[in-house]
């Protein structure tokens, strides 16, 4: 019996399983505190990496590691103006799982404190 697959305009022709798969991994990249972080400053517009160290208590190279892996994993867009480069949000659907999540926790957290 063939694979069934996964019922989405984007992902007809793959496989569950790969979907699945693909899933899985943009859910490991944004699993790390800073890159979440990352995300939510760039909500507000793009920013080079300086911008983003004024608002994120890190190390330049910690920044840096951070804002490749997000843009390897297509979830950041770049342009270079002159030595700066600057980051934005080209995934539109990682900001929502990212608000639907933080929303959800703050939720669950002022309800155990109630």
């Amino acid at each position: 019996m063939a694979n069934p697959t996964v019922h989405s305009p984007s992902a007809d022709h793959l496989p569950a399983d790969e979907v699945f798969e693909m899933a899985a991994e943009l859910f490991r990249v944004m699993s790390a505190p800073m890159r979440l972080k990352i995300i939510s400053a760039l909500c507000h517009g793009e920013k080079n990496v300086g911008d983003l160290l004024a608002h994120i208590p890190t190390t330049q190279p910690n920044m840096s590691q951070h804002l490749h892996t997000l843009y390897r994993a297509g979830i950041l867009g770049r342009r270079r103006v002159g030595v700066q480069i600057y980051y934005r949000i080209v995934n539109e659907h990682v900001v929502a799982i990212c608000r639907a999540m933080c929303s959800h926790v703050t939720d669950e957290t002022a309800a155990v404190t109630l």
